[in-house]
């Protein structure tokens, strides 16, 4: 009986496991799953430094390669910047990803299909490159949109230097035969950038394996009334555009009794972490980032997760890190627009509450009607838990795995092009 065929993937992503924040989780679990199913990968990445921004092993500017879950791991170290929110050490940070990754140009054989992670147009650019070698099939996932990602961050501040990033971004993500990105305002804002030949897939992020079984461990919540003291949760990147330390600084202006715990860890972590010292306000505590068994303990916890998301964000950027709070039932608390992707979500599938920047001095006396009010906080999470099964790794894996072969067969001129 004959071996059921599989596919020969490359990943180019700059954060991969041991790394569990943002792209790093999502890239890491696609990669196991897939090698789960027999399927032949490999992956491009760095030595672990984020969200500290600092490297966290002793790491050689040789290659280093190593296997992790069946997959064929390949790190390349970087240069790491200590001050990452600065414009010229980020480029710099950027541009030595490519630079470590040509040593790896030439490694290897034609893939099947080589899937790039997006924000970082350094490794973009690589498998651009590396496209005009191997001529094999180029898929980008774009998780966040990269000027507009820099500009949110404070990063790009010049009106010139923005369109002129922007027009180099046109540039290399047009030459991809195949992009997805994980929101449908993202897939609607990149469709004004993308070639007409080039297909958009609409592939959300989903609740990875090892935060789905931390999960199966606890107690349902639903019917559980907010605590006397509303206990509000944030945890995971500290950067600038969360504006962490803006929310701080504008919910300390209110009267009302809440307890609110930071874990986190990244370019504006130091800010805030300073803030919360210095304010003497006992209702802020500030402390690292969790692992994956105590984030879930503290979600399960919490009465609401809070998600800030600065207004200069706009379409561009959805937090994944909802998804394991609306798993556990405990509704979100978003500091954001209606209108971008975050605002959206919450307000369409009743999810919790979306208080706009303008509008933050409300939010303890928001908060402390749901508090009264059992049976409206109740709603909010149920509808969390049902939300929830949108976002099943099977699922995701599944819709996944058929565009991949989908595009290897397009790229041999078997189907044509679909766009979903």
């Amino acid at each position: 009986m004959s071996d059921p065929p599989r596919l020969k993937l490359l990943v180019i992503a700059m954060m991969y496991e041991p790394d569990c924040v943002g792209i790093a989780a999502i890239a890491s679990d696609m990669c196991a799953a897939l090698a789960e199913r027999g399927h032949e990968v490999t992956v491009y990445t760095t030595y672990p430094y984020y969200p500290e921004w600092k490297l966290k092993t002793d790491a050689s500017w040789r290659i280093q390669e190593e296997w992790i879950h069946n997959v064929r791991v390949r790190r390349h170290r970087i240069f790491v910047p200590s001050k990452p929110s600065r414009l010229i050490p980020r480029l710099i940070h950027e541009l030595s990803f490519p630079i470590s990754l040509l040593r790896s140009l030439f490694h290897g054989e034609r893939q099947d299909v080589v899937m790039v992670y997006c924000p970082l147009m350094g490794g973009v650019a690589f498998t651009t490159l590396r496209k005009l070698w191997f001529r094999d099939p180029l898929w980008i996932n774009i998780q966040d949109i990269p000027v507009e990602a820099a500009a949110a961050s404070g990063i790009i501040r010049s009106s010139l230097l923005a369109q002129l990033a922007s027009m180099v971004q046109a540039f290399f993500l047009n030459r991809a035969d195949s992009w997805s990105s994980i929101s449908l305002e993202m897939v609607e804002q990149l469709e004004t950038i993308k070639s007409d030949k080039i297909p958009i897939h609409l592939c959300p992020n989903w609740l990875t394996g090892s935060l789905h079984e931390q999960i199966q461990k606890v107690s349902c919540k639903v019917g559980r009334t907010p605590q006397s003291t509303t206990k509000l949760l944030y945890c995971g990147t500290v950067g600038k555009k969360q504006g962490l330390l803006e929310f701080c600084q504008l919910l300390s202006q209110s009267d009302g009794a809440f307890d609110f715990e930071i874990r986190g860890e990244g370019g504006e972590a130091d800010a805030v972490r300073q803030w919360v010292e210095s304010s003497g306000d006992r209702r802020f505590r500030f402390d690292t980032l969790l692992s994956q068994s105590e984030f879930v303990s503290a979600i399960h916890a919490a009465d609401w997760f809070v998600v800030p998301q600065k207004s200069s964000v706009g379409s561009s950027f959805f937090p994944s890190k909802l998804i394991p709070s609306i798993s556990v039932g405990t509704p979100i608390l978003a500091i954001s627009e209606t209108t971008g992707p975050l605002g959206h979500e919450v307000l369409s599938h009743g999810l919790g509450l979306v208080v706009p920047w303008s509008g933050v001095e409300r939010v303890t006396s928001e908060l402390e009607a749901f508090r009264q009010a059992s049976e409206r906080f109740e709603t909010l999470q149920r509808n969390c838990v049902q939300r929830a099964t949108c976002y099943q790794r099977e699922f995701a894996i599944d819709k996944l795995e058929s565009l991949l072969w989908e595009q290897c067969a397009r790229s041999n001129g078997l189907v044509p092009t679909v766009c979903d």
